[in-house]
């Protein structure tokens, strides 16, 4: 049975010729997005401004989260130009802040790191200006795939830990708690200039004390910015939403979150990792304009 979505969840859609031209330049380059494959309420309005987030690795997990509806199986051969070509298309778009995100590749011996680092070189030389966020697997937390990315140096780490603990086993049953924790705590050890970014979904049945703990957590990692939004049901085979979350209680953990100290939280019902990105990015160019001034 369908659920019904609150006032608060309905949006009203951009017309269609106002995303084709995202799509043809995805299409023609072979690339894909997370915002097709996750089923992103957000594609619309997105694509619509001419910004997507990038999906590399090809568009097959090889992990089974219960609320990703990502293909999974096995993963698929690496195209070398793939890096190229996602800075190609980052700088047709005219994007001053590039999100690249990817499907877990357990098959592979880094996991997939060497191709994120490929990428981040490759959107630097095509322009040295722009803000390069990435959004990882946890890499089984090997310090080693870590440090792969890092010395590409991307100005924003992403990682996300989902949900509370409690849940974990559950929504993403091949991930860890505390493993999520270990990979963005090794991202400050192994380069403090590189800001650390990490996302929650509630929806799942989490209580608002774990969701606080869980902020907490982030916080004592070294996590710069907080993403918080509402999970939605991508198909019926996926996990159910046990409750939609007011808006009034997202703009709370938003308070909540700025009191711990987090250099920038985003909460509200369709808040996603890289939803609205760039308005983090704002600060983080403006406190890199700072330092060459101070320099």
């Amino acid at each position: 049975m369908t659920q019904r979505l609150p006032e608060w969840l309905t949006i009203r859609l951009p017309r269609p010729d106002t995303i084709k031209e995202v799509q043809e330049m995805m299409r023609a380059k072979s690339l894909h997005t997370v915002c097709e494959s996750a089923r992103c309420p957000n594609l619309p309005e997105c694509w619509s401004k001419r910004t997507a987030t990038f999906m590399i690795l090809g568009d097959t997990c090889t992990r089974s989260c219960g609320f990703c509806a990502i293909k999974v199986g096995r993963g698929e051969e690496l195209n070398p130009h793939e890096p190229a070509d996602v800075a190609n298309v980052a700088n047709d778009l005219g994007l001053k802040h590039i999100v690249v995100t990817s499907v877990a590749r357990d098959d592979l011996a880094d996991e997939g790191a060497g191709q994120f680092a490929r990428t981040i070189e490759e959107l630097h030389k095509k322009n040295p200006e722009c803000i390069v966020e990435v959004l990882t697997p946890d890499f089984k937390a090997k310090k080693w795939c870590i440090k792969i990315v890092t010395d590409a140096h991307p100005e924003i780490y992403n990682h996300n830990i989902e949900t509370i603990e409690r849940l974990q086993t559950v929504v993403r049953p091949q991930a860890k708690y505390a493993r999520s924790l270990e990979v963005l705590r090794t991202v400050k050890e192994l380069d403090s200039s590189i800001y650390t970014k990490s996302g929650i979904m509630l929806g799942l049945g989490e209580t608002k004390d774990e969701v606080i703990q869980t902020l907490r957590d982030l916080r004592a990692a070294g996590v710069d910015s907080v993403t918080i939004g509402q999970y939605l049901r991508p198909t019926m085979k996926h996990l159910p939403v046990v409750d939609f979350v007011h808006p009034d209680e997202f703009k709370q953990y938003e308070g909540i979150g700025e009191e711990m100290g987090f250099a920038f939280v985003a909460s509200g019902p369709f808040v996603r990792s890289s939803y609205n990105a760039i308005e983090f990015s704002k600060k983080v160019m403006a406190e890199r304009l700072a330092r060459a001034g101070a320099a």
